[in-house]
Formats: C-alpha cells, sequence, structure tokens
C-alpha cells in the first residue's frame, strides 16, 4: 500500500474469485499486515470453509463458475444469522454495468468495486466496514 498503512492484525477475511491471481494478490495484501486469509475459487468452496472458519468480512467476486456471488452472499448471511452474527461484504468484480452494481447491493453487498483493484481504496473499504483504525 501507499504512504498509508494499516493493521489488520487479527481480521479475518474469506475471499472468493475464481481468478488465480487475485486471490494471491488479496492474500498477500492482507497477509501482509496481519490478517488471516482464507481463499476460494468458487461457492461451494466458500460455503465449505464457512464451515470452520469464521471470517469478519467477505470479498467476493460477483461472477463464479458454480453459482453467482448474490447467492452465495445471500447463503452466507443465511449460515451467519444462524451463529449470530452478520459480516460485511464487499462485491469486487470485472462487470462495470449498473445492472451488476444495483443487483449486488440489493443482494446485501455493503460495498461495490470494480476490477482492477486499487489496493489503497480496497484496504480502506475494508477498514472502514470492519471499523479499524488507520496509522501512518
Amino acid at each position: 500500500m501507499s504512504n498509508q498503512s494499516m493493521s489488520f492484525q487479527g481480521l479475518r477475511l474469506l475471499v472468493v474469485d475464481d481468478d488465480p491471481d487475485t486471490r494471491t494478490l488479496l492474500t498477500f495484501l492482507f497477509e501482509l499486515d496481519g490478517a488471516e486469509i482464507i481463499t476460494a475459487a468458487s461457492a461451494g468452496d466458500a460455503l465449505e470453509t464457512m464451515s470452520f472458519f469464521k471470517p469478519d468480512i467477505l470479498i467476493s467476486d460477483i461472477y463464479l463458475p458454480d453459482e453467482n456471488g448474490c447467492s452465495l452472499l445471500t447463503k452466507v448471511r443465511n449460515l451467519e444469522a444462524k451463529r449470530g452474527r452478520k459480516i460485511p461484504a464487499i462485491a469486487l468484480t470485472a462487470s462495470a454495468f449498473d445492472e451488476d452494481r444495483n443487483r449486488a447491493l440489493l443482494a446485501g453487498y455493503d460495498m461495490y468495486r470494480c476490477k482492477p483493484i486499487d489496493l489503497d481504496e480496497l484496504a480502506s473499504m475494508v477498514a472502514s466496514l470492519t471499523r479499524l483504525e488507520q496509522y501512518a
């Protein structure tokens, strides 16, 4: 990240994206600043991961190979409601269509961002949604 650093120490993230480069980049970004991150290449893998991993935030692509990110979020939110939790979620996708943005936000994503990823912006979004403090 640029001139600002953020501590993600203790933060648990689940990143769901079928693009291996995106998963690697986000793993590097957040682990570098102390987060625990698990990635999944599909909605099915993400739901399986949720059986043993309780993330503080979900970052998901909208177009996944087995189902879309909107239906994944519905399932994640239902699972988390049974646990008495509601995790924030960011839709991160290559789609810049207004319809996709609207559908993602109506499905319950807290924020929507298009690729290519601005790492500083994404880190700020995660910090904002999880109420972490920035430090210089």
